[in-house]
């Protein structure tokens, strides 16, 4: 049950980002049509920014979440040693290097696993979640964080975090098409005898500039949602001992919102930050699912 969980959740997540890349493409198509009367320079143009808002996102993505977080970095044991030990001890576990560690000053039981691969990772937890949690609590969502970080999950968010940011710019772009590109698409279209096709491209590029936005928040929480699925399925395997997150999750799902986190990573974190109760958009699986499934292992 552990591995076939573990491998469905790792192709669902292939198919999501390959539908991410697509919607990119999409919006770069009817963004081209809008301004330059191309498809194909707008998904030239859409895929380009797109790359470029990865890597600026992928090679700063520890400092930036850091400081959105508000963390400040442990240096050795003697600060923090319960921390310090169990992250160091997760990390043999599951194989990879030992990460930064960083401390959040918030009530709220939380933590979270950034960077851009295993060998640049971060940890962060926040006093709350020291406070309340027992060894058994805190090594299941430690093996929770280091889960993210052996199977890459931290690489993956900052992508559809970077894709998400490429859609918006390029619908804004968009958006001023009636002012850029609009009298020489109608130009072209009055010398091409105007149709059926120019009328179905013109509604299509107006949808995906109201509806892209909501499709990449929907593939971003997907994406999300999946990977802490996975991530919760492999602190059992690190841990051995399912019950650990199990108690660790009842407790997060009790705890008030953190004072000052920003929404746009409030999909890093092991439980919601925000506490929202929208389920659509919610970055989070609830947190009875999960405890369910951890259950069932």
């Amino acid at each position: 049950m552990l591995y076939q969980q573990i491998q469905s959740n790792k192709r669902r997540t292939i198919v999501l980002l390959f539908v991410f890349f697509i919607l990119v493409a999409l919006v770069g198509a009817a963004v081209g049509y809008l301004l330059l009367n191309s498809l194909e320079t707008g998904v030239v143009a859409a895929i380009v920014i797109g790359a470029i808002y990865t890597i600026i996102m992928v090679s700063n993505s520890t400092n930036v979440v850091m400081a959105m977080s508000h963390g400040h970095e442990i240096k050795n044991a003697d600060q923090y040693p319960e921390l310090w030990h169990t992250v160091e001890d997760m990390a043999m576990v599951a194989q990879v290097p030992m990460p930064r560690v960083f401390i959040i000053d918030d009530d709220s039981p939380n933590a979270f696993a950034t960077g851009n691969n295993p060998e640049h990772s971060a940890v962060a937890a926040t006093t709350g979640l020291l406070r309340i949690m027992n060894r058994s609590e805190l090594e299941g969502v430690i093996a929770h964080e280091m889960s993210h970080v052996r199977n890459y999950d931290i690489r993956i968010s900052t992508i559809a975090l970077a894709l998400a940011a490429a859609i918006t710019l390029l619908t804004n772009i968009g958006g001023n098409w009636w002012l850029w590109g609009s009298g020489d698409r109608r130009r072209n279209d009055d010398r091409n005898g105007g149709g059926g096709l120019q009328i179905l491209l013109l509604v299509f590029s107006i949808l995906m500039m109201v509806l892209a936005p909501l499709a990449a928040a929907a593939i971003q929480m997907a994406i999300s949602r999946n990977r802490e699925y996975l991530a919760d399925a492999g602190s059992a395997e690190l841990t051995r001992n399912p019950q650990g997150l199990i108690s660790a999750l009842r407790k997060l799902g009790n705890a008030q919102p953190m004072k000052d986190v920003d929404s746009s990573s409030a999909a890093l974190y092991i439980s919601n930050p925000l506490k929202n109760k929208e389920r659509l958009f919610d970055t989070h699986p609830p947190i009875e699912e999960r405890i369910d499934r951890l259950e069932k292992m």
